[in-house]
């Protein structure tokens, strides 16, 4: 089933690439289709469903579309590196666990922080001097919600809870700089998904209590297993 659900997925956001390359997709559609398919998108991440990425890709192409067209040209390039992440992410939901299995909610450890904050300040850096070279539009916040979504997405393809965190930062970060160039359909949209990650990280963090929960009261049951056993051999050597 799960190899199912891959291929189809596949194969309809090949046929969104396809469309949008071909021209099918008009310009106007684009900003609505990507609110459409983000607020989709997010809400399945929210409740764990595999599905989110293949509507993912299909709203980074709108958004790829859209950005393009009012040269936030950091934002632009994102869309293209998470169409690729995405895929990492799909991949590694449905077989990254041990032997192969699905992924399980973690929480990220303190070194992938300390390493992802370096990466976010040279990242945030680098990019600000190349989209202010290239004539891009507010380069500085462009960037820095460019290179932190790209450190979010890092993590929500490893199922690490701490992703939401990033993510409402990128929100509200993101909803200001659209209204600045009047994507406000867009600025609708991010606050969406500011309100859908707030759900986010409070579902993820459910399901980690859960998980801990569940991981303690199976320890607990091998231990009394082991004692009851241990028991055993002790009354059968008096006997």
């Amino acid at each position: 089933m799960k190899r199912l659900d891959f291929w189809v997925g596949l194969v309809l956001a090949t046929a969104m690439v396809i469309a949008s390359w071909r021209g099918w997709l008009r310009y106007e559609m684009t900003e609505t289709l990507g609110f459409v398919t983000g607020a989709a998108c997010v809400y399945l991440v929210v409740i764990q469903n595999i599905w989110n990425f293949p509507i993912g890709i299909a709203n980074n192409i709108f958004l790829l579309v859209l950005f393009g067209a009012v040269r936030l040209d950091g934002n632009a390039g994102l869309q293209i590196i998470y169409l690729f992440l995405g895929l990492h992410g799909w991949y590694s939901w449905l077989y990254g666990g041990e032997n192969r299995t699905a992924l399980r909610v973690e929480r990220a450890s303190q070194r992938t922080f300390v390493v992802l904050g370096a990466l976010v300040v040279a990242g945030t850096l680098g990019l600000t001097f190349a989209v202010r070279h290239a004539g891009g539009a507010a380069p500085a916040l462009d960037s820095f919600t460019t290179v932190l979504s790209l450190a979010a997405q890092y993590l929500l393809n490893r199922k690490a809870v701490e992703n939401w965190y990033l993510w409402i930062t990128v929100d509200i970060v993101s909803i200001y700089l659209f209204i600045a160039q009047g994507l406000h359909l867009t600025a609708v949209l991010y606050f969406v998904f500011l309100c859908l990650c707030v759900v986010g990280l409070r579902s993820w963090l459910r399901s980690l209590k859960e998980q801990d929960g569940g991981e303690s009261e199976r320890v607990g049951l091998s231990a009394g297993g082991g004692a009851a056993q241990a028991l055993n051999s002790v009354g059968g050597d008096g006997r």
